[in-house]
């Protein structure tokens, strides 16, 4: 029996490590990796499964230029191709240059291009790799997975009567688990979940394997209490290891139409993901609603590039008004995109952004929002002879962008501005993740002359511990803090103790979300700086944003 071959997907990036497993599992297993230093352990423990290595460049802990100089300093790793996966098309000649066969951009939209070239640089290569096959898991003694879908198949084929589950379970952070423990216990974990899990099959007809690491599937008889059965394993896991937590998810997709197996655990599979970090519900049974946004967000990645091309994205401006003179003045404005898709109609940002995000994608986004950004303060400088400074968002994945810094700084050439006409902000959340390289580049844009500003601050966790090292100029205090301070105490004290503490390390303060007077009244009273929000103005486009920068000017010269 011929063994599939096996792609690893190498990329911090989620939504990145979906659409390949969407693009390439019909026709090949795959595993994962989410940072370089993972890769490599896979790549080394599974050398005679893996076939091909998917492998993005920007990543935290090990990245992927890195990833390439082990494998060619590597002798046992020295022969196993990689196609590098980049939205940075300068990056092919380095990356083909430190050993790469081939590499595909970002977003991927040609999968039959994507499948042919996977296809083509495996068939090469198999010529010098023997791929050996066992139908257990050493570890855990579970069918390894072709014999899995093998038998599972046949179950489909011989007994079409049976009602059959497909169920997927995953060891949330399981590579903590071994980082903070060591491999030892690690392994004694998968042993335990392996046990279970033969113990719930002694009860029902089926069939189980272990997946990747951290990952197994079960096929089996139908059952209606899948809450409960995922609580069993869970109770079970708490009784192996009382002191240290191990947390459970699982995705089920029940067999309702005639449909083989190997697409019934990739919908349970998509159903786990989709789980992952839920403490509080980690269970998720897949249904059609799964289906339409997997598709909806395909759609939304496909479309990205020719949306930017034909100005479907318009930037609109919400204005940012000084209260400690009376009346309030307006002093500068905050970016924000739209998308207005031909199809689709407007699509929110909350839906968009942090797929994009997600994705790495929204560098594309931000570098058209800089550039438009930029013209339309240039072009209100010289309408109306002022410079109106403009915030614009600085998200995670632009800080991986090696020509990050050329960029902006040529922003601000090509349109005639000075560094301060264009703030940056950058969330709090983005602080806590890669923390020495944001930090680094954050120094280094300060030290040029941009402003710093910390965006939704106080919607994390860790703003007190880290605010005294922040090289930043503005906090722009989340908005959760202003909604209620006319009805809550505790509110209020939350938002003068900010004040209070921006004060003390001179830092100026943006209130964000302000709606009515009496929050205006008692933020003016606690010594905000500016606020934004629906009591001045919505977000408006450019030519909307004019009217108020005529009426400022008005009241001004009266």
């Amino acid at each position: 029996m011929r063994r599939p071959r096996t792609v690893l997907i190498v990329d911090d990036q989620e939504i990145n490590s979906d659409a390949l497993e969407v693009i390439l599992g019909n026709d090949y297993d795959v595993i994962t990796a989410d940072n370089g230093v993972r890769a490599l352990e896979l790549m080394r423990s599974h050398i005679n499964e893996i076939s091909i290595v998917m492998l993005d460049l920007m990543m935290p802990v090990m990245n992927g230029y890195e990833v390439l100089k082990t494998i060619r300093e590597e002798e046992e790793l020295r022969n196993l191709p990689v196609i590098v996966m980049t939205s940075y098309k300068e990056a092919e000649v380095d990356a083909l240059r430190l050993g790469a066969s081939d590499f595909i951009t970002k977003p991927f939209d040609l999968h039959e291009v994507i499948l042919a070239r996977v296809g083509r640089i495996i068939e090469l290569n198999e010529g010098r790799r023997l791929i050996s096959s066992a139908e257990k898991d050493e570890l855990t003694g579970l069918y390894i997975k072709n014999f899995f879908f093998e038998y599972a198949d046949r179950i489909f084929r011989y007994h079409p009567e049976l009602k059959m589950d497909t169920l997927v379970l995953n060891i949330e952070q399981f590579h903590s688990v071994n980082a903070l423990h060591g491999r030892e216990f690690g392994d004694a974990v998968l042993r335990a979940m392996c046990s279970f899990i033969r113990e719930f099959l002694r009860e029902t007809e089926g069939i189980a394997s272990r997946f990747d690491a951290d990952r197994f599937s079960i096929y089996c008889t139908h059952r209606d209490d899948h809450r409960a059965i995922l609580e069993r394993f869970q109770a079970k896991m708490y009784e192996f290891s009382p002191k240290v937590r191990i947390h459970l998810r699982m995705g089920v997709d029940e067999r309702t139409e005639d449909v083989e197996p190997v697409l019934l655990f990739d919908r349970a599979r998509t159903a786990c993901i989709m789980v992952r970090g839920d403490y509080q519900n980690p269970l998720m049974i897949y249904n059609e609603e799964i289906l339409k946004k997997e598709l909806f967000d395909q759609r939304l990645l496909s479309d990205l590039r020719n949306a930017l091309a034909d100005g479907q994205f318009q930037v609109y401006y919400q204005p940012k008004y000084d209260i400690r003179c009376e009346p309030p003045r307006l002093r500068s404005a905050e970016a924000l995109v739209r998308w207005d898709h031909p199809e689709l109609g407007i699509i929110s940002p909350g839906t968009f952004i942090p797929l994009f995000e997600g994705n790495g994608l929204i560098t594309l986004v931000d570098n058209y929002v800089w550039e438009e950004t930029a013209k339309q303060v240039a072009q209100w400088r010289n309408k109306f002879s002022l410079t109106l400074p403009v915030s614009v968002n600085l998200s995670r994945a632009d800080v991986f962008d090696p020509d990050l810094t050329d960029r902006l700084c040529r922003l601000i050439k090509d349109n005639g501005l000075d560094y301060c006409d264009i703030k940056l902000e950058v969330t709090e959340s983005a602080y806590s993740q890669d923390a020495d390289r944001l930090l680094a580049l954050i120094h280094t844009l300060r030290k040029i002359g941009f402003e710093i500003e910390m965006d939704d601050f106080g919607a994390g966790y860790s703003s007190l511990n880290m605010l005294s090292s922040m090289p930043i100029d503005v906090l722009k205090m989340d908005m959760s803090f202003v909604r209620n301070i006319e009805n809550s105490e505790t509110d209020l004290r939350l938002m003068k103790l900010i004040l209070d503490i921006a004060g003390y390390l001179k830092l100026s303060v943006v209130a964000e979300g302000v709606e009515t007077e009496g929050q205006l009244k008692l933020l003016r009273d606690a010594d905000c700086d500016l606020v934004q929000g629906y009591y001045f103005s919505r977000l408006v486009p450019a030519k909307e944003f004019e009217k108020l920068i005529v009426k400022e000017r008005e009241r001004s010269v009266g």
